[in-house]
């Protein structure tokens, strides 16, 4: 075969296999893992080079050539593998749950009901509800036994759950009637005073704000202070609280989160440092920095709401931490034993539905605080 066709060939080859390396690069960009991407060009140039010492037959040194290209495929795969396995760590996400299990009167649902007919039904004009997701399995059992049976759509209908952000926005815009969700964040105090609304914030019951690690991390027990130290980036390593030498990745939520406003909260005046964050490819091909979830890796700490991290997620291969040697129940926190109690709140911004606070004050009776204690969480007595 005369050197032009051989050339020929050998880029015609390579022109057919490119889709393949093309594909295998966008697969890898869009997936998180963009430390493949040296892999596959080395093997993409790889094949390239071993077709042209097989088509040409070099009949001298050929030997360290195949030694070169295997090393070099190897070593960008050894430089892949941090990120193949920060992909392959399970993520804990406050979105992480099947979101039709609680919905009312839902076939199969998880929702608990009363012993006894509710003492308050509304038939019209029904008040429409939102809130965090950690707080739906509550308040959608709330519509089950005072709202008519029918379908109620999560995200656009009288019972929604659009988390804890955008739940202060529909409530302020005037899309809801109540939210159900914790303190609202300083920016979401700000937005109110902007658009002209005073919030009332009638307490309703009691959660937990508890930090976990991974189920195989030594450490059964922080201190309030230890926590400060290390979200406040002062203690860095696990040994510097009884655990093994390895340094602490302290996960973070995203701003006006529930969560994220309850660290804001118990953190008060201590600094908190800046959260992880990642690269996210977008489908327009840009980057934007998002605030890390999660990722359970034998070093992490992070944290949620009790009711969300034990009934919603059920997550085996993460442990809920102790505080000040206080486990985080029902029966600590009403009795606030346990440190970091948060009040869950029905927030209201001057709605002029006839039945919001008789709703509330249904809520508030023995009928509404039994609810709130069969679903999980601490009634307000």
């Amino acid at each position: 075969m005369a050197t032009a066709k051989k050339v020929s060939f050998v880029i015609l080859l390579m022109i057919c296999i490119s889709p393949i390396a093309i594909i295998a690069a966008l697969v890898a960009y869009f997936s998180g893992i963009p430390t493949l991407l040296p892999f596959i060009c080395a093997v993409y140039i790889g094949i390239g080079v071993l077709l042209t010492v097989r088509i040409f037959t070099i009949p001298k040194n050929k030997k360290p050539i195949f030694i070169v290209t295997f090393v070099i495929v190897v070593l960008t795969f050894v430089i892949s593998i941090p990120g193949i396995y920060d992909i392959t760590r399970p993520v804990v996400a406050d979105g992480d749950i099947d979101i039709s299990a609680y919905e009312p009167f839902s076939k199969n649902a998880k929702l608990v009901k009363l012993d006894e007919p509710s003492n308050l039904k509304i038939t019209s004009e029904l008040p429409v509800i939102d809130g965090a997701t950690a707080l739906y399995p509550v308040y959608s059992a709330f519509a089950q036994a005072v709202y008519p049976k029918k379908s109620y759509d999560p995200y656009e209908s009288s019972v929604m759950v659009n988390r804890t952000g955008a739940a202060y926005e529909n409530l302020l815009s005037g899309y809801a009637d109540i939210i159900f969700v914790l303190a609202p964040s300083e920016s979401q105090l700000a937005l109110a005073k902007e658009m002209g609304k005073e919030m009332k914030l009638t307490p309703i019951g009691k959660e937990a704000f508890v930090f976990f690690v991974n189920s195989k991390n030594p450490v059964k027990s922080l201190t309030v202070d230890e926590i400060k130290g290390i979200y406040s980036g002062k203690l860095t390593n696990w040994n510097e609280v009884g655990g093994k030498k390895n340094n602490i990745r302290a996960f973070q939520r995203p701003e006006d989160s529930g969560s994220q406003t309850a660290l804001q909260y118990f953190m008060a005046d201590t600094p908190i440092m800046d959260p992880p964050v990642e690269d996210i490819a977008t489908l327009m091909g840009t980057i934007v920095d998002e605030v890390s979830a999660y990722k359970n890796y034998n070093n992490a700490i992070g944290y949620t709401f009790r009711y969300y991290s034990t009934e919603m997620i059920q997550s085996n291969n993460i442990r809920l931490l102790q505080v000040n040697g206080v486990e985080p129940t029902v029966k600590t926190i009403q009795s606030e034993e346990y440190p970091i109690t948060n009040e869950i709140y029905a927030v209201t911004a001057g709605s002029t539905n006839p039945h919001v606070q008789e709703l509330i004050d249904w809520i508030l009776s023995a009928q509404g605080q039994g609810i709130i204690e069969k679903t999980g969480y601490a009634p307000l007595q």
